[in-house]
């Protein structure tokens, strides 16, 4: 086994933008991308390996065939053949939505499914963007009602103005919209349940107006859920990985780095992945397999993968690490 990269898989939204294909350095020519899928086992949007002797297969079909070597003992005991993690660039030149997704129980119940617990870091932000997360006032869900139906929803919400390097935890239950002018890592649980509460009164590309969920998501809304500030505090130290979030779903850490790393894995039983938001590195595994990693790229270690070394390229890079 060997650090894995993945084709891309990019999405035509609404209010995709610009910003992802430069990032990214890709040829493509597309219009309004608004996501790029960098690793998914979403049925229908599989990923596919890019590089080494497994080019050409499928995320699923890589879990099927190395089974813990590629997500750990205890994550395939948990998980079986369905890879537990999604990850995301997006780009919103327009607000989306205004959605909740649903927790475990509810997920499993009504879709059979995982529920979608998902994490934001902010890549790049223009003047203004915002996010909304949580409710800066505690209201009833006969309230929550009333003012979905009279347009005055927004006014109850928290919105946060950004800046790169801010973490946001986005917990199933949360009431959550990225702000025209975001541009961010989105890390989450595989599931696509989304709950669209309001859409701006938008319409598809049919000319018809886009579904909403209202009922549905009242059942997944967590109405107690107020604070002042939604965002995730850390220290923003350099050459040395800082926890931003630790949740039974995921953890994620940020690597700020001018020196090389060295990073063991030993008592790590989980795939590892490094999402690259700043500059370039060079990553070689104990096995001495080598890989390149540059802004917008993403690479997954699997589970076999005992030792990774990071060394810069270029003065600084800055990444991401999450893992099960």
């Amino acid at each position: 086994m060997y650090p894995l990269k993945f084709e891309p898989i990019l999405k035509q939204t609404l209010w995709g933008g610009d910003k992802i294909i430069p990032f990214k350095h890709l040829s493509e020519s597309l219009p309004n991308v608004g996501e790029s899928w960098e690793i998914s086992a979403v049925e229908g949007s599989e990923s596919v390996v890019a590089n080494g002797v497994d080019k050409g297969y499928t995320l699923p079909e890589m879990v099927r065939k190395y089974k813990d070597e590629l997500v750990g003992e205890a994550n395939y005991a948990r998980f079986g053949n369905k890879f537990p993690l999604l990850v995301k660039f997006i780009d919103a030149r327009l607000d989306l939505s205004i959605q909740v997704h649903p927790g475990e129980e509810l997920a499993k119940k009504r879709h059979g499914e995982l529920g979608k617990n998902e994490m934001w870091y902010v890549v790049a932000a223009d003047k203004g963007a915002k996010l909304i997360t949580g409710f800066a006032e505690e209201i009833t869900p006969r309230e929550y009602k009333d003012r979905v139906y009279n347009g005055t929803f927004a006014e109850v919400l928290q919105t946060s103005a950004v800046e790169p390097g801010d973490v946001f935890y986005v917990p199933a239950g949360r009431v959550h919209g990225i702000g025209a002018g975001a541009f961010v890592v989105e890390i989450q649980q595989t599931s696509d349940i989304t709950y669209r509460i309001f859409d701006y009164n938008r319409k598809d590309k049919d000319g018809k107006p886009r579904d909403l969920h209202i009922g549905q998501a009242m059942d997944a809304i967590n109405f107690s859920d107020v604070q002042d500030d939604f965002r995730t505090e850390y220290d923003r130290t350099e050459n040395e990985p800082v926890e931003v979030l630790a949740s039974p779903y995921f953890t994620t850490s940020v690597y700020d780095m001018t020196e090389e790393i060295t990073c063991d894995y030993s008592e790590l039983d989980s795939f590892v992945i490094f999402v690259c938001v700043e500059g370039a590195c060079r990553l070689t595994d104990d096995a001495r397999n080598e890989v390149t990693l540059h802004a917008g790229e993403t690479v997954l270690l699997p589970a076999a993968v005992q030792e990774v070394t990071i060394v810069p390229e270029g003065g600084r890079v800055k990444l991401l690490e999450t893992y099960v």
